[in-house]
């Protein structure tokens, strides 16, 4: 869904979301427009995603959330008057909780993504998060649970989105395990 802050839509954002629409992302992932936020900037877009193991739909492996901010006057901390600010979360297996690398590990996955996919962006920021669930009294059968969590954003040189959506569906796949396939190249898993 898309906000606009009840203002004329400019062309440069319209052409920004149209360029969103082209693309064709890997399998398993599942996108749907979702509210966007009301209060960071003029206008705005967000998308949510789902991605599940091809053929296997409610085996989801990861979700998150791709949005487009746009504010025609620019903002000095975005560096420009478009950011892309995304979302990824994907349970991991609990021994790697305590891995003092997981952090610059997956972060380094982002910064991969978004090198392969689109090149050069400004102002990249986030954090990343590992989560570690206990369940008590009632829950207490359920095994613990470890969530990773990569919050980023960034500032796109060019309004062409597509490259920053496939940099962002890379990394739900690497955080879900199933990493990005260079063209002609396929993993053994993908061969079972």
């Amino acid at each position: 869904m898309i906000n606009t802050a009840g203002a004329q839509v400019p062309e440069a954002f319209v052409r920004a979301l149209q360029s969103l629409r082209r693309p064709r992302l890997r399998p398993g992932l599942e996108l749907e427009e979702v509210p966007a936020p009301v209060r960071v900037a003029p206008f705005a877009a967000a998308l949510a995603g789902t991605l599940s193991r091809p053929g296997s739909p409610d085996d989801e492996l990861a979700d998150g959330r791709f949005i487009v901010l746009h504010d025609p006057e620019g903002r000095d901390d975005w560096q420009g008057d478009f950011r892309v600010v995304t979302l990824v979360r994907a349970e991991i297996e609990p021994d790697l909780s305590t891995d003092g690398l997981l952090g610059d590990v997956a972060w380094s996955w982002l910064v991969e993504s978004i090198a392969d996919r689109v090149g050069e962006v400004v102002a990249l920021g986030g954090t990343v998060t590992r989560s570690i669930n206990q369940s008590f009294g009632a829950l207490d059968e359920q095994p613990d649970t470890v969530e990773l969590e990569i919050r980023a954003s960034w500032t796109p040189v060019a309004p062409d989105l597509t490259a920053h959506l496939h940099a962002w569906a890379d990394l739900l796949g690497a955080a879900a395990g199933q990493p990005h396939h260079l063209e002609g190249v396929s993993s053994l898993d993908d061969r079972r």
